[in-house]
């Protein structure tokens, strides 16, 4: 009697308490109440992601401060000319205000970034933002293009050689593939640039060789950027197709007879989004970088050749904006990518709740 009735204690104190939502368990008599929490995973990766988001963005605009005074060299000089007196250089100087502590500097360079107050360029004498909203829709551009072009190129082509070399099918096409896709990805970006401007600009006169003008212009430019991350990226969605293809529900839904396309299209394809959209991110962080070298060789008048000009003439205002603009376009696709990943696979939202 004595055990019953402790049993029906303890099956009391299982049931709900009056907090909607919460639960008390106890393994025994004597264990104290157990709060188990049923807030949304969504919210808390949510959250924590724009968390680290702020952080990064935080580090970000500290080291393009440091970073950018760390460079040799005197920008008031700079500025005022080679062979100025030191008074003049010095009245420059104070115009400039280099000549506050650099803490002051590192607070107003933030105030800027709240107000859209960035100072003015050096070197150009025209304000900053101004320049950056000028130049940097040429930028993003050729970028976004070439993002497009990569992931519309390597997942069907990763996909189709998966297809046709699984099981060891198909060794010559396996080889031929391997052996173009790997040479493609380690061609750096101004390198295939070169290349390019050879064949199809100075060889064969087919395209322009430099500048912005009609659509014509953005096809050099843009496959400079692409081919190799595209190249990469296929290697990599090929690998991850040739995993998928061996998995249990494969078999099964082949067992079935399933039609080819939907095979590919329902159950591979999905299941290799995950890891070809996380190193994807990297990809396309990588590309975003190699514009600055990608614009200088086609003369394309964006931020790219800008930076290169501000950083040789000391332009300490124009330099920082400019960094923390490339660091914050990268840090953004992160996070696209990222919640793109919890859209395709919820899973991955409760593994970091």
């Amino acid at each position: 009697m004595r055990h019953r009735g402790a049993a029906r204690q303890a099956v009391a104190l299982r049931e709900r308490t009056p907090d909607k939502g919460c639960f008390v368990t106890t393994s025994s008599l004597n264990a104290r109440p157990v709060r188990v929490s049923t807030r949304s995973p969504w919210l808390s990766y949510l959250r924590r992601r724009g968390g680290y988001f702020l952080v990064s963005l935080f580090v970000l605009v500290s080291a393009a401060f440091v970073l950018v005074h760390l460079i040799p060299g005197d920008p008031a000089r700079a500025s005022a000319g080679a062979n100025a007196p030191a008074a003049v250089v010095e009245a420059r100087r104070i115009e400039l205000g280099l000549d506050r502590p650099l803490l002051v500097q590192y607070l107003d360079f933030w105030q800027g970034l709240f107000t859209g107050d960035l100072g003015q360029s050096i070197s150009l004498r025209t304000p900053v933002l101004d320049v950056i909203t000028s130049r940097a829709p040429a930028t993003l551009e050729i970028a976004l293009i070439a993002v497009a072009l990569v992931l519309l190129v390597a997942i069907p082509l990763g996909l189709l050689f998966g297809a046709f070399t699984r099981g060891s099918r198909n060794h010559g096409v396996e080889v031929g593939f391997t052996a173009t896709s790997a040479i493609l990805a380690a061609i750096p970006e101004f390198l295939l640039g070169v290349v390019l401007v050879f064949l199809f600009a100075v060889n064969t006169q087919l395209l322009p060789v430099a500048g912005r003008s009609d659509a014509s212009s953005y096809v050099l430019p843009v496959l400079a950027l692409a081919l190799g991350p595209a190249a990469a990226l296929t290697r990599i969605v090929r690998a991850e197709t040739l995993t998928a293809l061996d998995h249990d529900y494969v078999r099964t839904a082949r067992a079935k007879r399933m039609s080819s396309a939907r095979l590919y299209g329902r159950h591979v394809l999905p299941n290799l989004l995950t890891s070809t959209l996380t190193i994807s991110g990297l990809f396309l962080g990588g590309m975003i970088a190699g514009t600055v070298l990608v614009e200088n060789i086609f003369a394309w008048p964006g931020l790219g050749g800008t930076i290169v000009d501000s950083i040789q003439g000391k332009d300490y205002p124009l330099v920082q904006a400019i960094v923390v603009f490339y660091g914050a376009v990268v840090l953004l696709i992160n996070l696209v990518v990222d919640m793109l990943l919890i859209l395709i696979d919820r899973r991955t939202a409760l593994e970091h709740s």
